[in-house]
């Protein structure tokens, strides 16, 4: 029953008291900082949990294309099914830094989980290849929302130098997964046949969905916008010039080289075409049009997000070109059985999990990140030689542990990159700049395997040719190139023409491979100040962090009262652009609810530049929903010059 007011009682009550009474369960939620050491681990084991699976579907496929192409007699279009996912994952993967936003922390990674689960049922129960192919990208819709969702939920919960061991750990973790997709695809094919490699994948994604259901619940601190004002700013049309112009890309590789139609064909040139059109189309949505690009143009001035970009694709390329064609020498060369092939992964996976743990936690220690990717940074090129130098009669030194230094230097490059890149920009260009350096690692997976596929096809058919001169020559060479099972069907001689043509088509692909990773290095090197390029310079991680604090913080903002009824100070993420303009009171927790935080008032003290990216930054930094943060597309923003 309510009582009368009296004297003592004020006559206006304050807006921030009637937001927390008409929201009681938000207001114990504590920030991601403060939860406990419990509910943390839990946290970590439920999206870890999905990015392992995430990883697992990367790499799952590699050992299972011979089963799979032999089943529906398309091998040639067995590549599509490693691109179609990579593809998914490069275009969708920027959306959800800005879903975390909208929908929350957990909402954006249970909708990761739902399209990697349902593509997953999906490819488990396809009928023919070209439905494979496209629950595979459904798929890879998922999949890159896992990897980016669980960055960002650690980036939450972890300072920058914390965040170099945990992202190790994280990376130990999508190693492990990856390395572990070749021998399961490869066992699980072998026993209970390909389709039971994804459909046992569905109890572990609903384990992964309830985990963080139960867990992940902490309050965001953060400005934003109304879920329908951010989903406007989402860049649909550079997402999907940019979808159209890689696919007609893939297209065009696919029908040249892996169908081998002429140069003059229409299924060669329109695509082609295509892919040239959208691209430009791209730039200049990108360039004039986005509110939000995913692409930020204004990098493209800056060294440190041009350089690891541009080491991120190189290296990307390497990795998924070897992955994807490594588990093909011992299934076809050497004759082996699915499983025993997928096994020859397992040490790049080691390799892997320890490279990240190793990095993160010399970056933990010593706060420096440079030396050791000038050291082991060399490693994969020396592991790509060694695979290009396999032959047939190779022992078992050459041919397991071969892939093992490109595993482990592949590891610590990638996560020294990231460091780096988010050592060096202001937190006002940490969205842009992080998503910057994502596409180009996108698109260099999916380019790694395209490019890889149509080197080899093209390599094997000549190859092929050129050995076989029977009446019925193209006959079987079409069927040679559309089932490697075929080849244990035919006669000693021509099986040995065959097997040396795949041989040799597989080391052109490895030596590619050794080119990407050797330009990567000659991208970080000093050597690069030859060419007048200046190379990723070494910063302390304690002071960058500091500094990134300091700069970030805004002195003119009054402080806000937390969820948990603690007084909060402003966002980390915060811009000093804003630091000026008067505020109003919103913010959005992870399951989207709304209480009071700063926000700028319409109209006024607002910059109406356009920002330079919609990609919400994977540092963890999701406060960036206003538009004076990040600047022209044209110029980049200086940051604010601070006293170490």
């Amino acid at each position: 029953m309510a009582t009368a007011p009296t004297e003592r009682d004020p006559l206006i009550r304050k807006p921030l008291a009637s937001a927390e009474s008409a929201a009681p369960d938000t207001k114990q939620r504590p920030g991601p900082l403060e939860i406990s050491a419990r509910n943390r681990r839990g946290i970590l084991a439920g999206i870890w949990l999905a990015s392992f699976l995430g990883s697992l579907n990367l790499t799952l496929v590699p050992t299972m294309m011979p089963s799979i192409s032999s089943e529906f007699q398309k091998f040639h279009q067995a590549s599509w099914l490693g691109t179609a996912y990579l593809l998914a994952t490069c275009t969708f993967t920027p959306l959800y830094g800005r879903l975390c936003n909208v929908m929350g922390r957990r909402g954006a990674n249970h909708t990761a989980i739902v399209f990697a689960a349902a593509g997953t049922i999906g490819c488990g129960l396809s009928r023919n290849m070209e439905m494979l192919i496209f629950f595979r990208f459904i798929a890879g819709i998922g999949g890159g929302g896992l990897f980016t969702t669980s960055t960002i939920i650690v980036s939450d919960m972890y300072t920058l130098r914390d965040r170099g061991l945990i992202q190790g750990l994280a990376s130990c973790c999508n190693g492990f997964g990856m390395g572990l997709g070749g021998p399961f695809g490869g066992l699980i094919t072998d026993l209970l046949g390909w389709r039971a490699a994804f459909l046992l994948q569905i109890p572990i994604f609903l384990a992964a969905f309830f985990i963080t259901q139960y867990n992940l619940r902490y309050a965001t601190p953060g400005k934003s916008k109304g879920a329908r004002e951010v989903l406007k700013r989402i860049d649909y049309l550079g997402s999907l010039t940019l979808l159209i112009s890689v696919g007609s890309l893939l297209v065009f590789l696919s029908s040249r080289y892996n169908e081998g139609f002429p140069w003059l064909d229409t299924r060669v040139i329109v695509p082609l075409v295509l892919a040239a059109v959208f691209f430009f189309t791209f730039l200049g949505v990108e360039i004039f049009v986005a509110p939000e690009p995913v692409m930020a143009p204004a990098m493209l001035r800056q060294k440190i997000p041009v350089l690891v970009s541009a080491s991120n694709f190189l290296v990307a390329a390497c990795n998924f070109s070897v992955t994807y064609f490594f588990p093909m020498w011992f299934q076809v060369v050497t004759l082996q059985s699915a499983s025993t092939a997928g096994l020859h992964l397992m040490p790049n996976s080691i390799s892997m999990s320890t490279g990240s743990l190793f990095a993160g936690y010399v970056m933990h220690r010593t706060g420096r990140y440079k030396t050791i990717n000038l050291i082991f940074g060399f490693f994969p090129f020396i592991g790509a030689v060694l695979i290009s130098l396999m032959r047939q009669d190779s022992g078992p030194i050459q041919s397991w542990l071969s892939i093992i230094p490109l595993g482990f230097g592949n590891a610590v490059v990638l996560q020294t990159m990231l460091i780096a890149l988010l050592a060096h920009l202001p937190e006002s260009q940490m969205a842009v700049g992080t998503g910057f350096g994502q596409l180009f690692r996108g698109i260099g997976q999916v380019g790694g395997v395209a490019i890889a596929s149509a080197i080899f096809q093209s390599r094997l058919d000549t190859e092929l040719r050129r050995r076989i001169h029977t009446p019925d020559a193209e006959e079987l060479i079409m069927k040679i190139r559309r089932s490697s099972a075929f080849i244990r069907e035919l006669n000693p001689d021509l099986q040995r023409d065959a097997r040396e043509s795949y041989a040799i088509g597989l080391r052109t692909v490895y030596i590619f491979a050794a080119c990407s990773t050797f330009l990567a290095y000659c991208v970080r090197l000093p050597v690069c100040y030859v060419l007048g390029v200046q190379s990723i310079p070494d910063q302390d991680l304690d002071k960058a962090h500091a500094k990134r604090r300091r700069s970030a913080a805004l002195p003119a903002s009054a402080p806000v009262q937390g969820n948990d009824g603690a007084i909060a100070g402003p966002s980390l993420s915060s811009s000093p652009l804003d630091s000026e303009s008067p505020t109003e009171t919103e913010t959005e927790h992870d399951e989207g609810e709304r209480v009071a935080r700063p926000r700028p008032r319409p109209g006024i003290g607002r910059n109406h530049r356009r920002r330079l990216s919609g990609f919400e930054s994977m540092d963890g930094g999701l406060d960036l929903e206003s538009e004076t943060v990040g600047g022209s597309a044209r110029a980049p923003v200086s940051s604010p010059r601070v006293a170490n």
